[in-house]
C-alpha cells in the first residue's frame, strides 16, 4: 500500500511503498522481501525503514494485521534491484503512476474548516466500512473457533487444502518457520517439540504390514485443529 497522509500545504509527507506491495509486484513472498530489506539496512546500503501495520485478508478470508516496512522511492528501487532486477521497470512504472496521482490531488489545508470537515468525514466513512467488513467476517471467525475446539488432526496435505495452499508450499513454510524437520537420513518429517508440546502438531504412529509378512512402523506428523487455526492466521498463500 502506498502511503501519503494529507497534511498542510507546507508539510506534505513523503510517499512510501510498503514491503507487502513490493512483494506483490515481485510475485514473491512478503517474508523474503522483509529479510532482504533487513540485510540491506544492516549493511548500510539503505536507511533502516520505519515499520507500520496494514490490514489484509488471510487464507481463510479473515481480516488480519500485517507488519510492513515503509520505504521511500530510492530504497524501494534498491531492494527490487537486489531481489529481482527484471522487475525494476515494473516498480518504476508504479512509482510514476502514484506520483502522478499525488500531483493531481489538491493539497489539504487543515486551516480551512470546510476541508478539515471533509477530511474527517472521509476517515469516518473508512472506519465505518472497516467495521462493517469485520462484522461480515465474524461468522468465519466463529467457524475457526469451533475448529480449534474440535478433536482430531489433519495430515499436512489435507491441512494445505483447508488453507487453500499447495501442499508443497505448506511443507516449505513449516520447515522454514520451525514447525517440522527431518532427521539426517530420515525419510519422514517430524514436528519440533515446541509445536507438539503446545498441541499445534502431533505424531501418529501406525504399523504397516509388508508383502513378506513383516511389519513396518511409520510415524506421521499431523496438524491439530488448534494448529490449523494458528496457521490460518500466520500463513498467506504465495502469489503466482
Amino acid at each position: 500500500m502506498i502511503s501519503h497522509l494529507p497534511a498542510g500545504p507546507q508539510e506534505a509527507s513523503p510517499l512510501t511503498m510498503s514491503s507487502r506491495e513490493i512483494a506483490e509486484l515481485l510475485e514473491s513472498r512478503h517474508d523474503k522481501v522483509k529479510q532482504s530489506i533487513e540485510r540491506l539496512a544492516a549493511r548500510g546500503v539503505i536507511v533502516q525503514p520505519p515499520m507500520g501495520d496494514e490490514q489484509d485478508m488471510d487464507a481463510l478470508g479473515r481480516l488480519r494485521t500485517t507488519s510492513v516496512y515503509r520505504l521511500e522511492k530510492r530504497d524501494s528501487i534498491i531492494v527490487v534491484a537486489q531481489l529481482s532486477p527484471e522487475f525494476t521497470a515494473r516498480l518504476v512504472d508504479r512509482w510514476q503512476e502514484l506520483e502522478e496521482q499525488v500531483a493531481r490531488a489538491p493539497a489539504t489545508d487543515l486551516n480551512d474548516p470546510a476541508q478539515l470537515r471533509a477530511l474527517l468525514l472521509s476517515y469516518s466513512e473508512q472506519h465505518v466500512a472497516l467495521q462493517e467488513k469485520v462484522q461480515a467476517l465474524l461468522p468465519a471467525q466463529e467457524k475457526l473457533d469451533r475448529i480449534a475446539q474440535a478433536d482430531g488432526s489433519f495430515c499436512i496435505t489435507n491441512a494445505a487444502k483447508l488453507l487453500q495452499m499447495r501442499p508443497k508450499d505448506l511443507f516449505l513454510w513449516l520447515q522454514e518457520n520451525g514447525w517440522i524437520y527431518k532427521r539426517p537420513g530420515g525419510a519422514s518429517f517430524l514436528g519440533y517439540h515446541s509445536k507438539t508440546a503446545t498441541s499445534l502438531l502431533e505424531h501418529r504412529i501406525t504399523t504397516v504390514l509388508r508383502a513378506d509378512g513383516s511389519e513396518k512402523v511409520t510415524e506421521q506428523v499431523r496438524v491439530t485443529a488448534k494448529g490449523l487455526t494458528r496457521l490460518a492466521a500466520l500463513v498467506k498463500p504465495p502469489l503466482h
